[in-house]
C-alpha cells in the first residue's frame, strides 16, 4: 500500500516542513500513480491554507492560556510593547509594504518561511488578520508554484 500521499499530507500541516516538503512527495506520488499533478497541487495548496486558520485559531488559544501565567505576562509584554514600537514606526511609513513584505517572506520556499511562520508574525505584529490570511494564502500558493516546477525541472534531470 502506498501511503505517500498521507505522508505528504502530514507533512503540509507540520511547522517547517510545510510544503516545502509535502509538496514534491505529492508530486512524485502523483507521478508514479498515474494521478493529475494539478489534483495533488491544489490538495496541498488548499491544506497549507486552511492550516493558517487553525494556526491562528491556535496562537490566540496559545496566548489566552499563558497570559495567565505571570512569568509569561512579564516576559511577553515587555517584548510585544518594544517589538510593537518598531512595528509602529515602520507601519506609518510603508502601511501597505507590510502585506507585501508577508507575502513575500511566506513566499520563499525554505524551511521557516511558510504559513506557521508567516501566522506567527502576522500575529505579532498586530496586522489586520483578514489582508494577512490572504497575504499568506498568496504566499502559499506562490511557494507552491516554485516548489512545483522546481520538483518538476530536478526529476526531469534524473528521468
Amino acid at each position: 500500500m502506498d501511503f505517500r500521499l498521507l505522508y505528504a499530507l502530514i507533512l503540509t500541516i507540520l511547522p517547517i516542513t510545510e510544503l516545502r516538503a509535502g509538496l514534491p512527495l505529492a508530486i512524485i506520488f502523483a507521478l508514479d500513480n498515474n494521478v493529475p499533478i494539478l489534483f495533488v497541487f491544489t490538495l496541498i495548496i488548499l491544506l497549507n491554507v486552511l492550516m493558517v486558520f487553525v494556526i491562528f485559531f491556535l496562537i490566540d488559544k496559545a496566548y489566552k492560556i499563558f497570559k495567565h501565567i505571570e512569568f509569561f505576562k512579564k516576559f511577553f509584554e515587555a517584548y510585544l510593547k518594544r517589538f510593537q514600537k518598531k512595528v509602529d514606526k515602520f507601519e506609518k511609513k510603508y502601511e501597505t509594504f507590510g502585506f507585501l513584505a508577508l507575502t513575500l517572506f511566506v513566499a520563499v520556499p525554505l524551511p521557516g518561511t511558510g504559513a506557521w511562520s508567516g501566522c506567527l508574525l502576522a500575529w505579532l505584529l498586530g496586522l489586520n488578520r483578514k489582508k494577512s490570511i490572504f497575504s499568506i494564502a498568496l504566499g502559499v500558493i506562490i511557494a507552491g508554484s516554485f516548489i512545483l516546477f522546481g520538483t518538476l525541472g530536478v526529476l526531469h534531470l534524473f528521468s
